[in-house]
């Protein structure tokens, strides 16, 4: 397979990395998986990494699609990455996770009882957390792919794989659980975090336990991020469809029922769908269609833009090293922004469908979508970024689509 040595743009960081690289000695302990084993599926047609056609690229753009993954049979509503690993979830039941070394599909983890909604990876154990309906599965890809552990969002626990996948339509919630949005991991692998109902169970993974639950919501919990304040300590936030941020302080170990200990004012004016945080800036995104900046230090809001997209914002995401903020909306237009000044630099047609999620490693963007792709991106830093700023961070020209101008 092609290196992607001839691809255009870079990041501007100290070191540059291709996507298909020599493999790392961490990648090691994946290359025998190269058939499904164990609870993945078993099929001839696995999915592949392509290089994205030349012809299709906008020279002007401050965003290049150089690869797209296809190999999902429908929409891919999740992503996770490592530098050489690639993790997407599907309405197909399925979380594929992918070789960003050799552009191929390495297993395929099956068996979900519905749509895979979150996905992520844990660097310190190379444990996988899938989520489908109320389940949470734990798979450990270093040895035959096996599902290892199966949390429900009541707090149960059981082991190996304790849900099957379904071939009805609908999929019905056990009593007493409930769907869960999304999952987020602390930064030292220690704990995890799932969002359900109108609370966020927390749990030890040195001991697969719950330790309790993050409360007073007004809403269904749509979305949350993780951040560490200092050993032992991690901070919380989350966004709920009853238009609210709320921050939660826990301490690692502490048992029972957490309260907030901040709302951020004022709430946006529809349910929360994306969480980003970078330093002391937290950015929100919302079905308002408006993205707000806010200040985690000081809890205030900094800056907002009431009409960021046409659409709802399904997806925010920092660039790794830059002052970048990337957004995706249920139109597939994805945007740049300038982080410090909230003021766009760059809008394109990501997907002809809504972008669902973002994630970013230290050299690329993934974007995936309805459309049952994953996009490849590299960022074309250096002087567009340079040129925008000395513009007041506002660069029309750098537009490349008509259909939604910033």
């Amino acid at each position: 397979m092609e290196l992607l040595s001839s691809t255009a743009g870079h990041l501007s960081a100290p070191k540059q990395h291709l996507l298909f690289s020599r493999p790392r000695n961490e990648l090691n302990a994946f290359n025998h998986l190269t058939v499904y084993q164990g609870n993945t599926s078993v099929h001839q047609d696995k999915g592949i990494i392509s290089p994205f056609p030349a012809s299709k690229r906008i020279r002007a753009s401050p965003l290049q699609c150089v690869h797209i993954a296809e190999g999902h049979a429908k929409i891919v509503f999740c992503v996770d990455s490592t530098n050489d690993l690639l993790f997407t979830g599907s309405k197909d039941c399925n979380c594929k996770v992918w070789n960003l070394v050799t552009g191929q599909e390495i297993m395929s983890l099956a068996c979900h009882p519905s749509n895979v909604v979150s996905v992520k990876y844990c660097n310190y154990t190379s444990l996988v957390f899938t989520v489908s309906t109320s389940y949470i599965k734990v798979w450990d890809i270093r040895d035959s792919a096996k599902c290892i552990q199966t949390l429900t969002s009541s707090g149960q626990v059981s082991l190996g794989d304790a849900s099957s996948a379904s071939t009805s339509w609908i999929v019905p919630t056990p009593p007493g659980e409930n769907q869960i949005s999304q999952v987020a991991i602390n930064p030292m692998g220690t704990f995890f975090y799932a969002a359900s109902g109108n609370s966020v169970r927390m749990w030890d993974l040195k001991r697969f336990q719950s330790t309790g639950k993050l409360t007073r919501h007004q809403g269904l919990v749509m979305c949350l991020t993780v951040d560490h304040i200092s050993s032992g300590q991690d901070l919380i936030i989350t966004g709920s469809k009853g238009h609210y941020i709320k921050m939660f302080d826990v301490t690692e170990g502490a048992l029972g029922t957490g309260s907030p200990t901040h709302n951020f004012e004022p709430p946006h004016y529809d349910g929360i769908e994306a969480l980003t945080v970078q330093g002391d800036s937290l950015f929100s995104g919302s079905r308002d269609n408006g993205i707000k900046k806010w200040d985690i230090g000081q809890k205030d809001l900094l800056q907002q833009v009431p009409n960021a997209h046409k659409d709802w914002v399904y997806a925010l995401e920092m660039v790794t090293g830059q002052p970048v903020l990337l957004s995706g909306c249920r139109g597939g237009i994805l945007k740049l922004w300038n982080m410090d000044t909230c003021v766009p630099f760059g809008a394109m047609k990501g997907h002809d469908s809504p972008i669902n999620a973002i994630c970013v490693n230290s050299t690329h963007i993934f974007t995936v979508a309805d459309d049952r792709t994953v996009r490849i991106w590299n960022l074309q830093f250096g002087q567009i970024f340079d040129r925008c700023q000395k513009h007041g961070g506002r660069c029309s020209q750098l537009l490349d689509t008509d259909d939604e101008k910033p």
